[in-house]
């Protein structure tokens, strides 16, 4: 497949990760009587991943984000000449989806972006005021936990077809167990999309939701490869 092509899967792929789940944190997670709430954003988020591996797993691998990058490069699954240009396509993905769900939100009477936006955060901007501490453990075990089930799921011994599956569930789990502590980014994209729209508070904490996504991500990496054993060759996130 062509890197303009995987390129473009990226970019639609995280954009529809964005729109998909913050999206139904802005929208839908408090909407009169029938808001979806915690559980239902944990599950949007989840099945914005599992949808997109099935489309474009094979087309691009379906990383939708630079910590899941850079978890596969530390992990051998993938080439560092692609690395930056992946991550590009991936914030600018990001960002459309932002820049769409701005345009649908700021359609209904009241809408405030600087109520949050679904933008992550610590301290007086976390759900539940968890601390800078306590926000950066979070990130860094939670996406820690992501890479590692997508290592493990795509690895060449793992059952076929199913990584999407596996991938998505660890992604709604993740969010049922972070949303209070700082929103749930495992994600730098996913933060960058909605941030910018913020502005103030949202890019000052933004460098957190890089940082500790990304130093899971390499540690998990790291332990995949020795706890998982050598990887034949690089395997599609769905299997086939």
């Amino acid at each position: 497949m062509s890197l303009t092509k995987r390129l473009s899967a990226e970019f639609l792929g995280t954009l529809w990760l964005v729109l998909g789940g913050c999206g139904s944190a802005v929208l839908a997670a408090a909407f009169p009587d029938v808001g979806i709430g915690l559980l239902g954003v944990s599950l949007a988020f989840g099945l914005t991943v599992l949808t997109m591996a099935y489309a474009i797993g094979h087309v691009s691998g379906c990383h939708l984000n630079p910590a899941v990058s850079v978890g596969l490069l530390v992990g051998g699954r993938f080439p560092a000449k692609d690395l930056l240009l992946y991550v590009a396509a991936q914030v600018l993905g990001g960002i459309a989806g932002g820049g769409i769900l701005y345009v649908i939100a700021s359609g209904a009477p009241g809408f405030d972006v600087a109520a949050g936006f679904a933008s992550n955060g610590y301290g007086e901007h976390s759900p539940g005021h968890y601390g800078l501490l306590a926000a950066l453990v979070c990130e860094v075990v939670m996406t820690f936990g992501f890479l590692f089930v997508i290592l493990g799921s795509t690895h060449g011994s793992a059952p076929k077809g199913f990584a999407p599956i596996a991938i998505g569930l660890c992604l709604t789990l993740i969010h049922l167990i972070s949303i209070p502590v700082t929103n749930t980014s495992v994600n730098p994209a996913r933060s960058t999309g909605v941030a910018v729209f913020v502005g103030d508070w949202a890019v000052g904490q933004l460098w957190l939701f890089w940082l500790a996504p990304i130093v899971g991500a390499a540690l998990a990496g790291l332990t995949y490869r020795w706890v998982g054993g050598p990887e034949p060759a690089p395997v599609p996130i769905t299997g086939s």
